[in-house]
C-alpha cells in the first residue's frame, strides 16, 4: 500500500485533475490511499468568509460564496456530464446553502470562534476530494471516497489540534484498510479531522502533509508520496537562487531542519510518523511526473564528501536580547527565561547563552508585549525585527573542520547578530537583517555548491 498526497496546485482546476488521475492509474497496483488539499486558494478564501462576516461583512461573506461554489461547478462541468454532472451540481449548491447558514450565524453573533473557523475551513478539502472521487469513477477507477473525520480523531485545540493516534489507528484499520484490501482506491482529505465528540477539528495550515504521514504510518505503507508543483526539495529557494539543484536522496533529519527553518516544500511536521516506522518519503511533482522527485530515508547511503544539502531561510524574525546583571552566576536563569514563552505558548528558534544573559528568536510575536513585560522583572530587555534566520543543512556539520569559515566567507561584510550550532550536527544558523537574505543566501549557494556536479547521485 502507498499513500499519494495532492497539494492544492496538484487539484486547482479540471487539467490538475485530470493529470492527477493518470498518476494514480499508473500505481493502482501498489494499493493507493489518495489524500488531497483543498483546491489552491479555496481555504484561504473560506477563512476570509468567515472573517467578513465576523466583521459584520455580510454581503461580500456571502459573495465569496456564490464565488466558491461557482468554482467548484465550473471544475464539474469540465470534467463530466450527464447525471454525474448534475448530482455534483446539487451537492455544492448544498453545501453552499450551509455556509450560507454559517456566514448568518457568525454575523449575528458577530463572533468567530476557532471552532467555527474550523468548520469553514474543512469545506475545501471535502468539495476538492468529492469531486476527483466522482472522477475516477468516471474514468473506470474503483474508488471509495471516505470523510477523514471519520476516522481522523483528535482533541478539541481548534485550528491546530491534536492526533489521537490510538484511536485514529483503530478506525482506519476498521474504514479505511478493508477497502484497500478490496481493490478500491481510497479517497479522503488531509488537514481535518474530528473530537471524540465528532466536532470538526484541522490539524493545522499545510496539515494536509502531516495527515498523509499519519494514514501512511499507522497502515505500514510501503511509500508516502507528496505530490507538490516543484521537482522535489531543492538546494535553496529557486525564487533566490535561479540555479537550484534538485536533491535527489537525504536524510529524516535534514528535511524536518530545512522544514522547520522556512523550506516550503514540507510541512515541518510531516516527517515524524514516516520517521518512528521507516517508511520513505518521495517528494514528487504532479506538473512534471516523469521527475524522480526527492526521495528521503531514515539513513541514506551518501558519500561523506558531501556535507552541505541545502540552504533554507525564515524571514519575519524578532530577536529579543535578556540581559540580567542580578541572575550572574545564579541557578535558574534559563528556567526563568523559558517559562516566559511557555506560558505564552511562543516557539523559540534559535538561543544564544551566557552566564548573564540570552538572545532569542522568535516569529510568532502574538504575547510579546506580555512576554517582554513579564522578562523585565528580573532582567533588561531589547526587542529587534525584520531579521531573518538562515540555515545550512546537512549531514554532520559539527564534525567538518573548517566548514564554518567556508559558510561565512562569502558574507563578511554583513553583520551577523547570532550564530547558532552545536545542538543539532546538521545545522548551521545565523541571524542576519531581512533585507540581506536573498543577496546572502546568493552568495552561500555559490560558494558552498561549487562543486556539486561531482555527486551525481545526490544532486541533480
Amino acid at each position: 500500500m502507498i499513500v499519494m498526497k495532492f497539494g492544492g496546485t496538484s487539484v486547482e482546476d479540471a487539467s490538475a485533475i485530470r493529470n492527477l488521475t493518470e498518476i494514480v492509474k499508473k500505481q493502482v497496483t501498489r494499493k493507493p490511499v489518495i489524500v488531497v488539499s483543498a483546491c489552491a486558494g479555496i481555504t484561504n478564501q473560506l477563512l476570509q468568509t468567515a472573517t467578513l462576516a465576523s466583521h459584520g461583512k455580510k454581503e461580500e461573506a456571502l459573495n465569496n460564496v456564490v464565488a466558491i461554489e461557482s468554482r467548484h461547478k465550473k471544475i464539474v462541468k469540465d470534467l463530466v456530464d450527464g447525471d454525474t454532472q448534475k448530482f455534483l451540481n446539487r451537492h455544492f449548491a448544498q453545501i453552499a446553502e450551509e455556509l450560507t447558514a454559517l456566514v448568518n450565524g457568525v454575523a449575528v453573533l458577530g463572533e468567530l470562534t476557532p471552532r467555527s473557523l474550523d468548520t469553514f475551513a474543512a469545506y475545501g478539502e471535502l468539495m476538492s476530494s468529492f469531486i476527483i472521487h466522482h472522477y475516477l469513477e468516471s474514468q473506470k477507477i474503483k474508488s471509495f471516497w471516505v470523510d477523514a473525520r471519520s476516522f481522523m480523531k483528535t482533541d478539541e485545540h481548534f485550528t491546530k489540534a491534536a492526533v489521537q493516534f490510538d484511536s485514529t489507528e483503530q478506525k482506519l484499520k476498521e474504514i479505511v484498510l478493508p477497502k484497500v484490501n478490496n481493490g478500491y482506491v481510497v479517497m479522503t482529505q488531509g488537514f481535518i479531522g474530528s473530537s471524540s465528540h465528532g466536532i470538526t477539528t484541522t490539524i493545522g495550515r499545510g496539515g494536509s502533509d502531516y495527515s498523509a504521514a499519519i494514514i501512511g504510518a499507522l497502515l505500514d505503507a510501503d511509500d508516502i508520496q507528496i505530490w507538490t508543483d516543484v521537482d522535489g526539495i531543492l538546494t535553496s529557494d529557486p525564487s533566490v537562487v535561479k540555479d537550484a539543484k534538485k536533491i535527489k536522496v537525504m536524510s529524516f533529519n535534514e528535511a524536518a531542519e530545512l522544514a522547520y527553518f522556512g523550506a516550503r516544500v514540507l510541512h515541518p511536521e510531516t516527517i515524524l510518523p514516516a520517521v518512528r516506522k521507516n517508511i520513505p518519503v518521495h517528494v514528487l511533482n504532479s506538473k512534471n511526473p516523469t521527475s524522480t522527485g526527492t526521495m528521503i530515508v531514515a539513513k541514506p547511503k551518501i558519500d561523506k564528501r558531501c556535507v552541505v544539502k541545502s540552504i533554507a531561510y525564515k524571514e519575519g524574525i524578532t530577536l529579543i536580547g535578556i540581559v540580567s546583571t542580578r541572575m550572574f552566576l545564579a541557578h535558574g536563569f534559563l528556567e526563568n527565561v523559558f517559562d516566559v514563552f511557555h506560558k505564552y505558548e511562543t516557539v523559540v528558534h534559535t538561543v544564544a547563552t551566557s552566564e548573564v544573559s540570552v538572545t532569542v528568536t522568535v516569529d510568532n510575536v502574538k504575547n510579546l508585549s506580555n512576554i517582554v513585560r513579564e522578562l523585565k522583572h528580573f532582567s533588561t530587555v531589547t526587542v529587534t525585527d525584520k531579521k531573518a534566520i538562515v540555515c545550512i543543512v546537512g549531514d554532520n556539520l559539527r564534525n567538518s573542520p573548517g566548514l564554518a569559515v567556508k559558510m561565512l566567507s562569502p558574507i563578511t561584510d554583513v553583520n551577523i547578530n547570532m550564530i547558532s550550532q552545536g545542538a543539532s550536527e546538521i545545522n548551521f544558523s545565523f541571524v542576519i537583517d531581512e533585507e540581506h537574505v536573498d543577496d546572502v543566501v546568493m552568495r552561500l549557494h555559490k560558494q558552498l555548491f561549487a562543486n556539486a556536479g561531482e555527486f551525481q547521485e545526490i544532486f541533480e
